[in-house]
């Protein structure tokens, strides 16, 4: 069975950083990554242009984040193994759902958010470490 790690991806450059991070451990132990952004609204928005319609959803606007980070880590790291996914719900929920589900080893998050009043009102790594059913592997994603 493949070693499989997730990383959770918004757009954001602390999300970028620690996927990077997560792309040079799933190397480091021969795992496939999943590239997981989450999405919370199940809205469809339908465009017609001329003859056709176009559907957009939050589903596939999660899932073109993922695929772009993906290729931003395959840029970096050639040879590893990249799945992108988009899952609904709230970020943490969604991304131990996913862990769980793909009988993921390890999820990695950033910690640009785990300081300050962060600690307080919650956080996506603090929720994750919390629920999650794999080992948590937190990520230095600031500058200090």
């Amino acid at each position: 069975m493949t070693k499989k790690i997730v990383i959770g991806v918004d757009g954001s450059q602390t999300a970028h950083l620690a996927a990077l991070r997560a792309g040079e451990l799933a190397l480091s132990l021969g795992a496939e990554l999943l590239v997981v952004c989450a999405f919370e609204g199940l809205e469809v928005e339908r465009i017609r242009q001329g003859s056709e319609d176009l559907v957009i959803s939050h589903e596939d606007d999660a899932l073109n984040a993922a695929t772009e980070e993906a290729r931003k880590i395959q840029a970096v790291h050639q040879e590893l193994v990249l799945r992108p996914l988009a899952a609904h719900g709230k970020p943490a929920a969604a991304l131990v759902r996913v862990a769980h589900e793909q009988d993921a080893e390890v999820i990695v998050v950033g910690n640009k958010r785990v300081q300050g009043l962060a600690r307080v009102l919650g956080s996506v790594a603090r929720d994750v470490a919390a629920h999650a059913g794999c080992d948590v592997y937190v990520a230095h994603t600031h500058e200090r």
